[in-house]
């Protein structure tokens, strides 16, 4: 590759080719959030069982994508960088896609979920770190966009195929009340459209090797390893602490057994402060809690932002299938056409969501030139809290497209916003890990959700699902507040996201 002084501008079909790949990935995360909640209850889960089996999902994203991150960052070989992750993710996550509609049991379909979500975390962060890695600053934005496009069409489509699928006469209903043709086969295209969209992405694309993307001007100057916090013990100790009084108290208020999840992670926080501050080496451990530790001031700020509108998400993906099926449907019989025709639906609204994010890709940019960053991110997040609340008040489901128009605009903001407020303020060499660490913020509120959306409906609201909703469009609201928090982005970033 010729020496330059500055990543190279790209064009349209270049940006095309980095994307592409998000389509197949999303296709395979929205059949995964239209559809596993209806494996589960098929296959006998409850309505209060779910959260917990959806534990797969954000674990394995908090596990996977600051080690992956990590790695990638010091990766080279035959397949460049980021690539050989794209090619092993797409195997494993296409493989499970086949697999998980024929599950014979409840245990074995959420097992398939941690190897399905496992997959696709080792191909989504190096993926996103990809486009970091090979644009210019000013055409950063624009790749993000891209991606927002790629996912909202991958979902579009994987969200409407069950309907689709029964619109053509595949059969909705199983014999045995076991899962349907309809959700099989689009499972089967699901795994063929992930698998292809990323091999495209591997074989279409070059990167450019670690030293020529370190003598870039652009690139921020290497930096010596980060040194631990001096309190990290101190503070490791005192989460610790929390933990375990939040798991004695749980113990003695006899409280519903999901809370442990939240002791658990409180504990664990403090835990691996602690390993790291004792630890006599440097090694890869200690350097991402370092880097956890000492993230970015933009990063730190958008902390809540990220935590209330994923909360809010996950609330919205496992619990809209039992909403729709019971509120707007009338049943919880999984062997019933009404069951099944409220499933197909969910899809449909999912699809919607999505289709309405394409809309909103390509008006944020507008949005961005004339109120900056920050206030459009605001404004999308308050249309999807709106779009979550509606849920109690519309009664006929064909009412709840035009619920959905708010949700897309939220959605469209969330996969876009924060990256172009977070990208130019990451090292180049740390590009992989930070945005690993950033995933963090995605997937923890994922698990705070598994542990309390199962209790707080139990609790206060009777075990009505459609209440989750009511949990999601609040958590939408304050993530909307939280940007107010955030530093306007140096320069005039709004004029740059519209490049």
């Amino acid at each position: 590759m010729p020496a330059t002084t500055n990543r190279l501008p790209v064009g349209f079909w270049q940006i095309w080719n980095m994307c592409f790949g998000f389509m197949g990935l999303q296709f395979g995360l929205a059949l995964q959030n239209a559809n596993v909640s209806r494996i589960f209850q098929t296959l006998g889960a409850g309505i209060d069982d779910i959260p917990a089996l959806w534990i797969a999902a954000p674990l394995t994203g908090l596990l996977v994508q600051p080690i992956v991150g990590y790695c990638s960052d010091r990766t080279w070989g035959r397949l460049g960088r980021r690539r050989p992750y794209f090619l092993a993710g797409a195997i494993v996550a296409a493989l499970a896609l086949i697999a998980m509609p024929n599950s014979p049991t409840l245990w074995t379909a959420a097992a398939l979920l941690w190897i399905l979500d496992a997959a696709i975390n080792v191909s989504m962060g190096p993926l996103r770190s990809f486009v970091g890695d090979q644009l210019p600053s000013s055409q950063r934005p624009a790749g993000y966009a891209m991606q927002t496009l790629f996912i909202a069409a991958g979902a579009v489509i994987a969200s409407l195929l069950p309907w689709l699928l029964a619109q053509f006469g595949i059969s909705n209903l199983a014999a045995s009340g076991g899962i349907p043709d309809t959700v099989k086969l689009a499972f089967y295209l699901g795994a063929a459209v992930l698998f292809g969209t990323l091999v495209w992405t591997v074989l279409s694309t070059r990167e450019y090797p670690p030293d020529v993307l370190a003598a870039f001007e652009d690139a921020k100057p290497a930096a010596p390893p980060t040194p631990l916090p001096a309190h990290v013990r101190y503070t490791g100790a005192l989460w610790c602490a929390a933990g375990l009084a939040a798991f004695l108290a749980i113990r003695l208020t006899q409280a519903d057994a999901r809370l442990h999840l939240l002791a658990a992670g409180l504990f664990a926080y403090g835990a691996i402060q602690l390993v790291a501050g004792y630890s006599r080496a440097r090694n890869p451990f200690t350097a991402i809690v370092a880097d956890l530790l000492t993230m970015p001031a933009t990063m730190r700020q958008l902390v809540p932002v990220q935590c209330f509108s994923w909360f809010a998400l996950f609330a919205m993906w496992i619990y809209t299938t039992a909403a729709v099926t019971s509120a707007h449907f009338a049943t919880e019989d999984t062997r019933s056409a009404a069951y099944n025709d409220g499933a197909n639906w969910t899809g449909v609204l999912f699809a919607a969501y999505n289709g309405f994010a394409v809309l909103a890709a390509m008006l944020i940019p507008w949005m961005t030139r004339r109120l900056g960053l920050r206030l459009s991110h605001l404004l999308n997040l308050v249309l999807g809290g709106c779009g979550l609340l509606s849920f109690l008040l519309i009664r006929d489901p064909h009412w709840l497209l035009l619920s959905m128009v708010g949700v897309g605009f939220a959605w469209a903001s969330i996969l876009s916003l924060p990256y172009a407020l977070l990208s130019d303020s990451v090292p180049a060499g740390k590009m992989g890990v930070y945005m690993g660490i950033f995933n963090l913020f995605i997937v923890i509120p994922q698990l705070l959700a598994a542990s309390l959306l199962g209790f707080l409906l139990k609790t206060f609201f009777g075990n009505a699902p459609i209440y989750a909703l009511l949990i999601g469009g609040v958590s939408l609201m304050l993530a909307a507040l939280c940007v107010l928090r955030v530093g306007a982005p140096t320069g005039d970033a709004g004029s740059a996201f519209g490049q």
